[in-house]
């Protein structure tokens, strides 16, 4: 399959050169600090400038957490113990999972169209559900339009205050995307451009294909089987249940001031990045994955099956990225950002190790570098193992 250089959004960066704590000096009088190398990893994530960390990392026989930071910006509260947050496009590991359950049952394939499913729903401006598969939209080699700049509670301060309890329907959302046409030249099947609304026609066509929601076959296939207590699909349902941080963003602007944007109806983003989670359940969840509990070898196969994706320093499979370890090899794992909870999740292709890390802020590169690096570590075995 040839794939074509074309501009993504950055949802999976590159590998950097890992951070490290710098280490301090001790005073005749003080006695030495046990080692904590996940702590001093969460700490260098800290150190980016976000206003809370919180990471657990899963190897053989052992499970650690380290978190930093506060749960509100300019108090001392600590962050959350197993704190609930919006996971973002961590979401698409979840759907492409459900989507390939389906593949495994025969009830449709990935190489159905989409007007097969969704008649009449992608066209329009040089878009046609004739010749985009749901091979494609899993792989984001679609060339449909991401609608995220168009919805303004993601956008601007001004616009989340006035939009954040909007509820929007899926067709609302990919009719969005039917305003733009593909990108010039875009083949689909053969170019590579990310966009958030591939997952919505997923979500959209999981409904179609079973008669039932795709929140209530997330429930029924994923959360409920492996007992995710603290995971949910909160519909149009604008607040986090039970113990959380508060979440911050700057939307991108350089203003020195950042806006609560806790509270959000997140319906924009079903099949995509609505889902509420904890780094606990998380871990469960890609451990499960990549252990084969939840996909027959031929659908796990299908899903870590990668192609190039230009200007992500990774590749990309069905809702899942294959990003190289410093140590040797690689791991499958996702990103996730749904207005300032920022998350990054990865597992061993045997699912043997897991980690989990999330921040409450926007943050900058030296942060995602400081997630990346710690995930890195931890799956390379160099830390939590303690």
């Amino acid at each position: 399959m040839r794939i074509s250089r074309r501009r993504g959004k950055a949802a999976l960066v590159g590998l950097a050169a890992l951070v490290v704590a710098a280490s301090t000096g001790l005073t005749a009088a003080a006695s030495p600090r046990q080692a904590d190398p996940l702590q001093d990893q969460v700490d260098a994530v800290h150190a980016t400038g976000v206003v809370g960390v919180s990471a657990e990392v899963w190897g053989p026989g052992t499970r650690d957490s380290a978190r930093a930071g506060t749960s509100v910006a300019g108090t001392g509260l600590p962050m959350p113990r197993d704190g609930r947050f919006r996971i973002g496009s961590a979401t698409k590991t979840f759907t492409a999972t459900v989507v390939l359950q389906l593949v495994g049952e025969g009830r449709l394939s990935l190489d159905d169209t989409v007007e097969r499913w969704l008649p009449g729903v992608v066209q329009g401006n040089g878009n046609d559900g004739r010749a985009v598969t749901v091979r494609d939209l899993l792989q984001h080699t679609s060339g449909i339009h991401e609608v995220v700049p168009d919805i303004p509670a993601l956008t601007g301060a001004d616009g989340y205050r006035a939009e954040r309890f909007r509820s929007y329907t899926p067709e609302e959302v990919v009719g969005l995307a039917m305003r733009y046409p593909p990108p010039d030249d875009f083949t689909p099947g053969e170019d590579w451009s990310y966009s958030n609304t591939n997952y919505t026609l997923a979500a959209m066509i999981v409904e179609k294909v079973t008669g039932h929601s795709w929140e209530r076959e997330v429930g029924d296939r994923i959360i409920r089987p492996l007992g995710l207590r603290d995971t949910s699909t909160p519909g149009t349902f604008p607040f986090i249940l039970g113990p959380h941080a508060r979440s911050y963003t700057g939307f991108g602007m350089d203003t020195g001031t950042d806006t609560d944007v806790t509270v959000l109806n997140a319906s924009m983003a079903v099949g995509a990045g609505a889902l509420i989670s904890t780094a606990h359940d998380l871990n469960r969840f890609y451990t499960a994955l990549f252990s084969g509990d939840l996909l027959a070898p031929a659908q796990l196969a299908a899903m870590t099956d990668t192609v190039d994706a230009p200007g992500l320093g990774a590749r990309y499979g069905l809702g899942i990225g294959e990003i190289p370890l410093s140590c040797g090899g690689s791991y499958y794992g996702h990103p996730g950002e749904l207005l300032g909870y920022r998350t990054w999740a990865g597992a061993t292709p045997d699912g043997s190790r897991s980690a989990v890390v999330y921040v409450t802020s926007d943050g900058g590169e030296a942060t995602q570098e400081a997630m990346s690096a710690l995930v890195d570590q931890a799956l390379c075995g160099t830390s939590g193992d303690g």
